[in-house]
């Protein structure tokens, strides 16, 4: 194999380590970031702003994935569906992962400087320690889901202040509504590896669900629509908005008749599915501020 094609090898398990042929997480990180901008600029955000939180949920959700597979490669050889990731296969040596990681983290720290928000920056220490964590709260946390839910969803109060320059109390709810939205995705997700996990003792909301898992995630993803439907109410969004939040709950229903069976790919299925509901809320948002004409005020 000459020098090229191994470079070429090496940069693929790279970018599987990243995740980067499966964008599901960077879409389920993106959309609550893209309500933020929204709500927070009333339907006039400012695109430099956007590009940047777009390129930064990139990269973090990059990291993420590389430091779970880190603080997961001595588990995911017990899984069926994570043996082959590239850390836990060998492919991509421990140390190799946490350079790709600290590097992942600097650039995103370069955007969050090229903003000029002190508050941003701030708000960027949290962030990245949340991302950094969360692979580890698998070990003792009953629901480590809720704890992903705010990592998740740190862009919001991060797009709030890169808009306003603080935090209000809205951003704080819609960071609420993620984390149970995020509960209700990645039980759906956790589903699928449950036998798995119980052989090797790694804590999820599914096995700390047990019988009513189903039951919990339909109640995770009412509590969602409702804590967005309030914060759409305090803005005095409109019917539009509305529109899409009973889209997003239509889709939720359809996750409702794949995952009662709790069989493994239907609940991978509904899983994949919420970037759909992700995208109906924002649509919703979008489409309002559009029909009012408050986004072009």
């Amino acid at each position: 194999m000459t020098n090229i094609a191994k470079i070429r090898e090496k940069l693929d398990h790279y970018e599987r380590l990243m995740r980067l042929d499966k964008p599901i997480g960077i879409l389920l990180l993106l959309w609550p970031t893209l309500w933020a901008l929204w709500l927070s600029a009333l339907g006039r955000p400012n695109w430099s702003v956007v590009w940047i939180f777009i390129m930064g949920t990139v990269l973090m959700r990059s990291a993420g994935c590389v430091i779970n597979d880190y603080a997961d490669r001595d588990f995911d050889k017990h899984v069926e569906r994570t043996r082959e990731r590239p850390l836990t296969a060998g492919k991509v040596t421990a140390r190799e992962a946490l350079w790709l990681f600290a590097a992942l983290c600097l650039l995103s720290f370069g955007l969050v400087l090229a903003l000029g928000m002190p508050l941003v920056t701030w708000l960027s220490v949290p962030a990245v320690f949340l991302a950094a964590s969360y692979p580890f709260t698998k070990r003792f946390f009953a629901i480590p889901q809720a704890y992903l839910g705010i990592a998740f969803g740190f862009g919001i109060p991060m797009a709030y202040a890169a808009h306003l320059g603080s935090v209000p109390a809205e951003a704080w709810w819609l960071l609420l509504a993620n984390v149970f939205w995020a509960v209700a995705y990645d039980t759906e997700y956790a589903m699928v590896d449950r036998n798995d996990d119980l052989k090797i003792g790694i804590k999820t909301s599914a096995i700390t669900f047990g019988r009513f898992d189903v039951a919990a995630v339909m109640l995770c993803y009412a509590a969602t629509l409702a804590i967005i439907g309030w914060v759409g109410w305090t803005l005095n969004m409109g019917l539009a908005f509305y529109a899409g939040l009973a889209g997003a709950a239509g889709i939720m229903g359809v996750h409702y008749t794949w995952i009662k069976g709790r069989e493994r790919m239907p609940c991978f299925k509904a899983f994949l599915h919420n970037n759909w509901v992700g995208a109906a809320i924002f649509a919703g948002i979008v489409v309002d501020f559009l029909i009012s004409g408050r986004s072009f005020g």
